[in-house]
């Protein structure tokens, strides 16, 4: 068996590992979650564990230890942003259902971008990993900064206006809906997020920008998309959910496309 050094010495190349494989993935995603597993239930249902743990093997495969961190970060920061103000959103009948707890459709909601790019990058797919890597990054960012301005407008947002033409006055909590609180915090979200990812070797400044700006366009997007098509007669199967899909798509399209662009 291996001693301690040659251990520590494998466990140091994990880590820096920009993209470390499946297996030793699987096997370190299962630990963590395995100890972390009273956190997480505080934040997601059991079935919406379940469909985490392949979202997270998914990420750490291919964008080793520091895509693991950001999706880990997104967790965090977002459950803690849902449960702002939450006594007074479930009084107003607009706070997340489950208490704030996450299920099957808000996982793949908000990890479907990532796991298809952290697929394609695994799989060795055209235009390459490192755009993949910043498409994955710009998903995540695109839906912090969703899931920020929508609690953080829920629970401060002063005069709330629908998204689309006539832009007419809103309650708060109404789909579509955009207050100046909560579009402020979102694009401090994103640029917050963006700026860890560069930070931890994810992307670079140039790419951290493409992140922050595709953010802002998908979650524009989101809005207009819940505002004019979501719940409407023969849109039905238009969900939150699958809107929010549709939004992290469209934020790590833009960035691969624009990162491919600015090379």
């Amino acid at each position: 068996p291996p001693g301690f050094e040659e251990t520590l010495a494998r466990f140091s190349g994990f880590l820096v590992d920009p993209s470390p494989g499946v297996v030793p993935a699987v096997a370190a995603n299962t630990a963590v979650f395995a100890g972390g597993i009273g956190v997480l239930l505080r934040g997601l249902t059991w079935p919406g564990v379940v469909n985490a743990w392949f979202l997270g093997a998914a990420s750490l495969a291919a964008f080793g230890a520091g895509g693991y961190a950001l999706v880990c970060l997104y967790f965090v920061f977002g459950s803690a942003v849902t449960k702002i103000k939450l006594e007074q959103k479930q009084k107003e009948g607009i706070a997340e259902a489950r208490g704030g707890r996450r299920g099957v459709g808000s996982v793949w909601g908000s990890g479907l971008a990532g796991v298809c790019c952290a697929i394609a990058a695994v799989a060795g797919l055209p235009p390459g990993p490192d755009l993949y890597r910043l498409g994955f990054v710009a998903s995540f960012c695109s839906k912090l900064s969703d899931t920020t301005a929508s609690e953080v407008g829920k629970a401060y947002g002063k005069t709330t206006y629908m998204s689309t033409p006539p832009f007419t006055r809103v309650p708060r909590g109404t789909e579509g809906a955009v207050s100046l609180e909560g579009t402020l915090a979102g694009v401090a979200a994103s640029l917050f997020f963006a700026g860890v990812a560069a930070g931890l070797g994810q992307t670079d400044f140039k790419g951290a920008a493409i992140c922050a700006f595709a953010a802002f366009v998908a979650t524009t997007f989101e809005s207009w998309l819940g505002a004019s098509t979501q719940g409407k007669k023969g849109f039905e199967w238009l969900t939150n959910d699958v809107v929010n899909a549709a939004q992290i798509v469209v934020a790590a399209a833009i960035a691969v496309a624009v990162g491919a662009a600015t090379r």
